[in-house]
Order: C-alpha cells, then sequence, then structure tokens
C-alpha cells in the first residue's frame, strides 16, 4: 500500500460522500462517547432513537451521577446488552466527575480506562472529535477492505491493526467516516452496488463472486 494509493483511494470515496460524518445522533463531545459506547453490537439508528430522548435528560456526567442503573436502564432496554451498558454509562459518569472534573480524555490509554469503552471506541471518539489519523474499523470497513485489494484479513481487529501502519494524519482524510457509509450504503454485504461502484476494477469480490454470477 503506497501513499498514492491511499490519497487516490480517499478521494474517490470523498467524491461519494462529500459530507460524510458520523452518523450517531450527539450534542456534546460526552454525548457521543457514550452513544458510541451504547453502538456496539447494535446499528447508529438504534441507539439514536432510544437517544433522542435519553439526551435530554443525559447532558452532562453529572446528570449520570445523579441516576441509579435501573433508570438508565429503562432508558436503553431496546439497545442489545443494555444492563452492560447501563452498568457501564452509571461508572464512565462517576469516573469522569470525580477523577477528570467532568472533562473527556484526550488519549486512548486514559478512554480506554473508563469502563465499557474499547480501542475501537476510544479511536472511534478521537476521530470524530479531533480528526486523529484513526479508521472506525467495524464490520462493514472490515468487509469492504478484503473485498478490495487492501487486506486480507479474518477479523475487524486484525484488520485495524494492519491498516493502523498506513493511514497518518497527513493521508487519513476523511476516511473514518466515508469508508463506514460506503460499506453501509454502497459495498453492502448482499447485492452490493457493483455497477456503479469506482473501485469495481479492482475488487476481488466482484471478480470472483459477483461477476461469474
Amino acid at each position: 500500500m503506497f501513499k498514492k494509493d491511499i490519497l487516490e483511494f480517499a478521494a474517490k470515496l470523498n467524491e461519494m460522500f462529500p459530507d460524510a460524518k458520523t452518523e450517531l445522533y450527539y450534542n456534546n463531545e460526552f454525548q457521543l462517547l457514550i452513544a458510541i459506547l451504547m453502538s456496539a453490537q447494535a446499528t447508529d439508528k438504534q441507539v439514536n432513537i432510544v437517544n433522542r430522548n435519553f439526551f435530554n435528560f443525559l447532558i452532562t456526567p453529572e446528570d449520570g451521577v445523579k441516576m441509579d442503573t435501573d433508570y438508565i436502564k429503562e432508558f436503553i432496554n431496546s439497545i442489545s446488552f443494555f444492563n452492560n451498558k447501563a452498568v457501564n454509562i452509571k461508572k464512565t459518569c462517576d469516573i469522569l466527575v470525580k477523577e477528570h472534573n467532568s472533562q473527556i480524555p484526550r488519549t486512548i490509554e486514559e478512554l480506554v480506562k473508563l469502563p465499557g469503552v474499547w480501542i475501537k471506541t476510544a479511536k472511534v471518539f478521537l476521530a470524530v472529535i479531533e480528526d486523529a489519523p484513526y479508521i472506525w474499523v467495524d464490520t462493514h470497513v472490515h468487509r469492504v477492505l478484503n473485498r478490495l485489494w487492501l487486506v486480507n484479513t479474518k477479523s475487524p481487529l486484525e484488520t485495524d491493526k494492519k491498516i493502523s501502519k498506513w493511514f497518518t494524519k497527513e493521508n487519513h482524510g476523511m476516511l473514518h467516516n466515508t469508508l463506514v457509509l460506503f460499506g453501509r450504503y454502497h459495498c453492502i454485504a448482499r447485492k452490493p452496488k457493483c455497477e456503479t461502484c469506482p473501485f469495481v476494477e479492482k475488487c476481488k469480490h466482484y471478480k470472483k463472486v459477483i461477476s461469474k454470477s
């Protein structure tokens, strides 16, 4: 993978999604962190439906400190693993207030110390808030990068480790958003839109599967 390839790849995706941004609903940095935490094993659409109401009450970490876990569960019980997520939201709010003066940490090392915040969560948060050179490797991005010419990996975690060597502050552009949107709405798992794909000539999936079907 060469710098020129990355820049061309990013440029084409930016043409397809010129206003790309996270689709999670939030009003401040704290709510974004909570929304990302909640989105594990859930769709952005599901999380947004819940948070349109929940975030009227959970605006700051102090609000979370005042809530008990069962009260949080009442808001988010339609989200997968809501029991664990409610516990983690409560604990995270407590830690942010007591140890960080209600400010969100700005490093991966500090963020992953928060309950329910994993490396992926931390990278997504920093990519959105600070345009940090991290790519949100979910199932969509993992699928896209393997279908194309970029990686040959078996899991999103393995893909994340692989591409972390390629992308820097100078060349990652808006890939952390455009890649997700490309996989979510264009290079979908079933019936990808190959007829309008700018990468079809280099797509392994198209050559091996689509073109022969």
